[in-house]
């Protein structure tokens, strides 16, 4: 794969063979985003668990004390009071059954997160198809199936982000963008390494957490010391 001159001029203030602490990779991944758009600042962690087994899943929700710099349009699936509640608390969309042809035919996607009540799975589960690959299936673990729809609904504008297991056994999450502070990137990076270890499967056997790497969205891997995890 062949880079432009700004990544290759970005690269070459990373060594690639150094683990660096949390800190320095953080002030690297800011130093390197050197694209013209605010750049999404990502962590991406390789585990030694193994998805195919239920019992070493990791999935769960962590809010960003700094939030992730990305405005989140949120849908909620309610009916009755519900309905109300949720667009009290700035929900950008709301309803019901006659959503599910706008999604399924019309493919309609204008959301970044699904919140629904507990009493429309049934309704939600028919889109599963759509929302599965997509990672948008809402998800008790998550906190998105829930009857507290404000709670959840302000979590996720506050930058509350979901983390999962990739096929290949590796967690890609944004920690905020580049235009962030390195202290309000070291925050929100602390919160979710916090999350990540606490989510550690005890059936899993052998090493967690293999490798750490941040990364701007245009920019070179930086190589996090795991040590401290």
């Amino acid at each position: 794969m062949k880079h432009g001159k700004k990544y290759v001029e970005a690269a070459k203030l990373v060594d690639r063979t150094t683990f660096y602490e949390p800190e320095e990779a953080i002030a690297l991944a800011k130093k390197t985003a050197v694209a013209k758009f605010d750049e999404t600042i990502e962590v991406h962690i390789r585990t030694g668990c193994d998805g195919r087994h239920a019992d070493q899943q990791i999935r769960g929700a962590v809010v960003l004390p700094n939030g992730t710099g990305k405005t989140v349009r949120v849908l909620v699936f309610a009916k009755g009071d519900k309905i109300n509640e949720a667009e009290a608390a700035g929900a950008d969309y709301v309803g019901g059954e006659e959503l599910i042809p706008r999604i399924q035919n019309e493919g309609w996607l204008d959301f970044d997160v699904v919140v629904a009540t507990p009493d429309m799975m049934g309704v939600v589960g028919r889109l599963g198809k759509v929302l599965g690959p997509k990672g948008l299936m809402p998800n008790p673990k998550a906190g998105t199936v829930t009857m507290d729809v404000t709670k959840a609904i302000n979590d996720i504008k506050a930058g509350k982000i979901e983390y999962r297991l990739d096929k290949n056994n590796i967690v890609h999450v944004p920690v905020g963008k580049a235009s962030f502070t390195e202290e309000a990137l070291q925050e929100n990076f602390k919160a979710l390494m916090d999350a990540i270890v606490k989510a550690k499967p005890s059936a899993l056997k052998g090493q967690y957490l293999r490798s750490i790497t941040l990364t701007s969205t245009m920019g070179p891997g930086v190589k996090v010391s795991v040590a401290k995890f």
